[in-house]
């Protein structure tokens, strides 16, 4: 595989990542998810974490690096590192103090996953394409119904999506695999299929999405990297990454963008 030179921005990084990730083996693979998932991670952790984050050898990490067009890891770290100069937030001080003093402490918890969600927030804005966003809106705006998947860890915010189109009087429907059923054919054509996914992907939805494609039916994702399954298929996506603390991922900017897209819809279905 030709690694070329090493990306000279974020944006670069990103379309790199994307460019390799369907041809990497397995191992790569992880990394590569890994990276898209914890881009925040990279500038202060080191290598070896980086690597057990991804389950992965270091060496491994490393080959990943090189084939991003890197000499290694630092290189692509130093990337990263400039571009969030004068990023980090004014509390980092506060936080650290509250770690050192109260490890463990549900006060220690509860600011940890506070400063997790509002970095998740501040995201969005980074991941989020307006014209993505206006066309998602208009497409479930326009469907006769909207079908509603999201299993696991994405069943509150489809659940929630549910609940507000509801009370919208917007006509959907939940596809919740209850009983391994997934009333598939309840798809029809004018329908539009919302489905939410994250690493590591529910094989349910991609089957779904599969599904409403062989129907020509439209589908609006709701997912997590560039490199996620849901970008092999046309579909229209909507990108949202949550920052974790202690390998438990809150819902903070999944939600907010769930909120906004329901309340957008109801409102353009009103007008």
């Amino acid at each position: 595989m030709n690694e070329g030179a090493g990306p000279t921005t974020i944006k670069a990084f990103e379309e790199r990542l994307l460019e390799v990730a369907e041809r990497l083996p397995k191992r790569l693979r992880q990394c590569a998810e890994y990276v898209a998932a914890n881009k925040d991670r990279i500038a202060v952790s080191t290598v070896a974490e980086m690597a057990e984050g991804a389950g992965v050898q270091p060496s491994a990490f490393m080959r990943f690096c090189q084939i991003m067009g890197f000499s290694g890891f630092s290189e692509m770290q130093k990337l990263f590192r400039e571009s969030f100069v004068g990023g980090w937030p004014d509390y980092t001080t506060r936080l650290q103090h509250l770690r050192e003093k109260a490890e463990g402490s549900p006060s220690a918890l509860l600011a940890e996953f506070v400063e997790a969600g509002r970095m998740s927030l501040e995201n969005l804005f980074k991941t989020i394409e307006p014209q993505s966003l206006e066309q998602a809106v208009q497409v479930l705006a326009d469907a006769q119904m909207i079908h509603i998947i999201g299993l696991r860890r994405s069943f509150p915010v489809a659940s929630y999506m549910a609940y507000a189109f509801e009370k919208m009087d917007v006509p959907a429907m939940l596809h919740s695999a209850v009983g391994r059923l997934d009333n598939r054919n309840a798809i029809r054509p004018g329908d539009v299929l919302l489905a939410i996914t994250f690493s590591p992907y529910s094989a349910e939805t991609i089957e779904l999405v599969e599904a409403a494609q062989a129907r020509g039916v439209p589908v609006v994702a709701l997912t997590d990297t560039i490199v996620s399954p849901l970008r092999k298929y046309e579909a229209i996506t909507l990108s949202v990454s949550e920052v974790d603390f202690g390998a438990f991922r809150s819902l903070s900017a999944t939600l907010c963008l769930a909120i906004a897209l329901s309340v957008a819809v109801g409102t353009r279905r009103s007008s």
